[in-house]
């Protein structure tokens, strides 16, 4: 994996040195190598870093060009079909100078232009530059598993992996987007295309924009997911999954160097491991743990570990590992609030001590209807608390299927419109959206069927924002590259075709991977109820640490936050509405007041 930048100013030259500095805040995305291109008027810039897999010797250095140097590019990720795509493309008689699937994406272009982005299987984010037509694409992978930024401001563009490679010209105003800061509390992070600065956006997942030389931009969305209700028998359906998910695992595991894998004792990784074993013996496994708590992932990891026979390595956490998130908010340029981010990054710091690469399990969820609110209640509830609810009229977390459902199951620590009015300063109400909910609306559909039409938000908003975002900085921050193997063209296309009835029990999560499972895994592993990989609650309610981290508060001082509400919060012990706001907080004091 890799972290790219680029800068395309209208009025000046650029400064070398300062671009060097921005590319270089992206060391740790690619510690192996970097380069840089800068036009014949140096007005337009590429840099790269680099992390190496496929062809690690010079050839395979980035920016990368064609042969005659009049299309170049920049990019990060891995395009898992790229022999296939080079097979083809030499038939029509293109020639290649190195063996990366990166130079691919230069002929693919010149062959298909952007249509091509239609036939590349894998995730990336890259920069590609036309000189002879003198225009800029920046484009993102279908699912959105790799990030690129851009700030714009009518005389110059600057884009790169992360925004602090943006934010290092210091000619960058870091201005916050008020309307960013509601949205953040809502949703627990910033939705496409803004950020939680003004003027410096995201590109889209599935999206490209086209840059000319008046710097006029142009958005595309290049893939939409389509739905369908096909009848079919589950056992077909069943040998159709096993095979497509054992040949994404295939593709996924090319590399030059060693390739690991999480494993939680999931579903996901689960079978992750087993087509992975069986395809290569004796390979590495990694889990995280937390102390004192039954339901323990690495337990469970171990025992999948023992039988697929991997060499199985696991770190278990405290209290004292909630200190490492002051370092973290480095990572995450913009404040993410996902409860896992800590273990997420522990995990990855764990596996990179081994491995460059490692097999992960996100999509799974999304197309497999694998989310606890992808049932009749919203969360676990047993029949003990449904016979209660009858008896007594007590009210239960029912799942009507509907957008308030959706932002009730999502919220972990609810802001409605009352409660950011209560929380923010005076001069942000102006910003608080009347729908708190109107980014999930974007993607509801009544129209679909149970569940698809969560799983569709799933797939934009809390996968594509949220899930994949995490993940990526986590490991990229331990210079570790994450392949997620069930975002796969042909899998999600397969799941979205068909009717849910094939896929989806109210009784048994995640049915077809389940029966590919249950003849390799014990009922331990079988029966075993979905969690998320958070750790225990206990772990987020250590309020003495709330009460420490947020005493002096720089929020508050700043008049984004008011102080009782904040008091409030510890005095009702409400430690999610707490755990966004300390977030917040170090985020604030990371990038506001240095």
């Amino acid at each position: 994996m890799c972290g790219i930048t680029g800068w395309w100013n209208s009025k000046s030259k650029i400064d070398h040195d300062l671009f060097y500095r921005m590319r270089d805040t992206l060391t740790h995305r690619g510690p192996d190598g970097f380069g840089s291109y800068f036009s014949a008027d140096d007005k337009l810039a590429l840099g790269h870093r680099r992390l190496s897999f496929l062809d690690l010797s010079d050839t395979g250095t980035q920016p990368l060009s064609n042969e005659d140097q009049t299309i170049w590019i920049t990019i990060n990720g891995e395009i898992y079909n790229y022999k296939e795509l080079r097979e083809d493309l030499v038939k029509q008689g293109h020639k290649f100078k190195s063996n990366t699937d990166s130079e691919v994406v230069i002929h693919a272009f010149e062959e298909w232009g952007m249509k091509m982005l239609d036939k590349l299987e894998g995730m990336f984010a890259f920069a590609l530059w036309d000189e002879k037509n003198q225009k800029l694409f920046l484009a993102r992978d279908r699912f959105g598993i790799k990030p690129l930024y851009y700030y714009f401001d009518n005389e110059q563009i600057i884009f790169a992996s992360e925004i602090k490679a943006i934010i290092e010209n210091k000619n960058i105003p870091r201005e916050i987007n008020k309307k960013s800061v509601s949205e953040y509390f809502i949703y627990r992070y910033i939705p496409s295309p803004n950020t939680i600065f003004n003027n410096i956006f995201k590109i889209e997942p599935a999206h490209y924009i086209e840059i000319n030389s008046n710097l006029d931009i142009h958005k595309y969305e290049y893939h939409k997911f389509k739905f369908d209700n096909i009848n079919a028998s589950r056992k077909s359906i069943t040998k159709k999954v096993d095979e497509l998910v054992r040949r994404s695992v295939g593709i996924h595991i090319r590399s030059d160097v060693p390739v690991g894998s999480f494993l939680s004792g999931g579903y996901d990784s689960s079978l992750m491991v087993k087509y992975f074993s069986e395809l290569k013996e004796g390979i590495n496994t990694f889990s995280i743990g937390f102390d004192n708590w039954d339901k323990s992932e690495h337990k469970y990891a171990k025992i999948v570990s023992d039988k697929f026979k991997t060499n199985h390595k696991s770190e278990i956490l405290g209290q004292e590992s909630l200190d490492i998130l002051d370092m973290l908010m480095y990572y995450y340029d913009e404040p993410i609030a996902d409860i896992s981010i800590i273990p997420t990054y522990q995990v990855s710091k764990l596996a990179s001590e081994n491995n460059k690469a490692v097999l992960s399990g996100e999509g799974a969820d999304e197309f497999f209807a694998g989310y606890t609110w992808h049932r009749d209640y919203l969360w676990h509830v047993d029949k003990k608390q449904i016979r209660d609810s009858k008896k007594w009229g007590w009210e239960l977390p029912i799942n009507n299927f509907d957008i308030d459902s959706y932002s009730k199951a999502m919220a972990m620590g609810n802001f409605d419109k009352d409660e950011l009015t209560e929380l923010l300063h005076p001069d942000f109400h102006s910003n608080i959206p009347e729908d708190t909910s109107e980014f999930y609306r974007k993607f509801y559909d009544e129209s679909l069927p149970i569940p698809k039409r969560f799983q569709f938000i799933d797939i934009k908003c809390f996968m594509g924002e949220l899930v994949l975002t995490k993940v990526d900085r986590a490991s990229m921050a331990n210079s570790l590259e994450v392949r997620v193997p069930f975002l796969n063209k042909e899998i999600s296309s397969l799941m979205l075709s068909l009717d849910p009835k094939v896929y989806y029990d109210k009784k048994k999560q995640k049915v077809l991977l389940r029966n590919i499972l249950k003849k390799d895994l014990p009922k331990e592993i079988i029966e075993r109820k979905k969690q998320g990989f958070t750790g225990p609650d206990d772990y987020y309610m250590d309020f003495d640490w709330y009460k420490n981290n947020l005493k002096n508060s720089e929020l508050i001082k700043a008049k984004i936050i008011n102080k009782k509400a904040v008091e409030k919060y510890l005095d009702e012990k409400d430690h999610w509405r707490l755990w966004k706001v300390a977030v917040l907080e170090k985020w604030y004091k990371k990038w506001l007041c240095q």
